[in-house]
């Protein structure tokens, strides 16, 4: 089963408490404390390391010193909350500033919390688990709210915020990122003829078949009966080997209730060898409809390949 589909991304995980402070002490009083919560205690000593590690980590609970050696706790927060990858991690400050100001001034900038050192450890506990129920609670609400009732792929929304993100990704670190977009071949001829109903069953079907794939890739409905499939570090060839397989799994599906039927799709599969401008990202989507529609036009139900190799 596709791990790029929403149902298992739903699967749950260990959560990861993320603690940034300078304090090799706070280190080992948190790890040897929080042990038996069933987390993951990761630790960074300086801003700089623990933005990183929230990027890779994705944590549940950020925990947040406002003493730095190389940058202040309220940059820090600043900085997560402007970069759309950490910026709805839970964040609580464990500082020993009395200052009724910072505390405001965490408030106001993101942070759920501030607990004051000497803190008792019962009580930081309490707030971590409680912080981590509301993470998990509103993951799970935005996940459903980016489902499609029909099909349970992702739906166009989360498609948009996915790419973005894969996109950037593939920019940073310089990997291939290809996209499938893909048809339903007279669609509306389906509905017309044998009923909506039945155009349900061969949207639901479809998305079955791209849920099917890859445990990489990521399977959207953009709309209609179109959809479009994510798929990371992949180049043009390897994808163009999994939209044939998609392509081949419906042209061969036998339908139930209408067993001579043969229904196909269409197939346009683009691929950035090179990712370094910020335009790119709308160039991949134009080039994997216009591929799509080349395959429409060359007669349908088959795949049809373009690359956009960008200066280095």
């Amino acid at each position: 089963m596709n791990t790029g589909a929403p149902k298992t991304e739903l699967r749950p995980h260990t959560p990861r408490v993320l603690e940034i402070d300078d304090s090799e002490l706070m280190h080992r009083l948190l790890r040897t404390r929080l042990q038996l919560e069933q987390v993951e205690i990761h630790c960074a000593s300086t801003g700089k390391d623990g933005l990183r590690m929230a990027r890779e980590l994705r944590p549940e609970v950020i925990l947040l010193d406002i003493e730095l050696s190389d940058m202040d706790g309220f940059e820090v927060l600043h900085a997560l909350k402007e970069d759309p990858v950490t910026r709805d991690i839970a964040v609580i400050f464990i500082s020993a500033n009395r200052e009724t100001m910072n505390r405001v001034r965490c408030l106001d900038l993101g942070a759920i919390d501030y607990v004051q050192k000497p803190f008792e450890m019962a009580e930081l506990k309490a707030r971590v688990r409680s912080a981590i129920r509301i993470q998990q609670l509103m993951r799970m609400l935005s996940q459903r709210a980016q489902l499609d009732g029909l099909t349970t792929l992702w739906n166009r929304a989360y498609f948009d915020q996915r790419l973005a993100a894969e996109f950037s990704e593939a920019r940073r670190h310089r990997r291939e990122l290809s996209l499938v977009l893909c048809d339903i071949d007279h669609f509306k001829s389906v509905n017309d003829r044998y009923g909506h109903p039945f155009g349900d069953e061969v949207l639901a079907q479809f998305a079955a078949i791209l849920m099917g794939g890859r445990a990489s890739d990521i399977p959207c409905r953009y709309g209609g009966e179109e959809f479009g499939v994510i798929l990371p570090n992949t180049s043009l060839a390897d994808a163009t080997e999994v939209a044939e397989r998609f392509r081949h799994a419906f042209e061969s599906h036998t339908w139930r209730r209408h067993p001579d039927l043969c229904l196909s799709a269409s197939f346009g599969v683009a691929e950035l060898r090179a990712v370094d401008a910020s335009e790119a990202q709308d160039v991949l989507l134009q080039l994997a409809d216009s591929a799509m529609y080349t395959s429409k036009r060359l007669g349908r139900n088959r795949v049809s390949a373009t690359t956009f190799p960008l200066a280095a």
